[in-house]
C-alpha cells in the first residue's frame, strides 16, 4: 500500500485515524506492518502490500 493512502483511510469500526507501523517498505510502498486505530486500539495487518481492514470477527473465515 502507498503511504499516501494514510491521508484517506480510516478505522472501519469507528472511522477514526489509523497509525502506521511499517516493518517492511520499498520507497513509498509499505509491504508489511500494521495499522492501529488511535481511538479503539484495534490493529489491522498489512501483508504483501495489502491492508486487511476487515473487522476482527470477519478475518480468517474459510469459505
Amino acid at each position: 500500500m502507498k503511504q499516501s493512502l494514510m491521508d484517506i483511510i480510516c478505522c472501519p469500526l469507528d472511522k477514526q485515524e489509523l497509525e502506521l507501523d511499517a516493518t517492511e517498505t520499498d520507497d513509498e510502498e509499505v509491504l508489511s506492518g500494521t495499522l492501529t486505530c488511535t481511538e479503539c486500539g484495534e490493529t489491522f495487518p498489512i501483508e504483501d502490500g495489502i491492508p486487511n481492514l476487515l473487522p476482527p470477527d470477519m478475518r480468517d473465515v474459510e469459505a
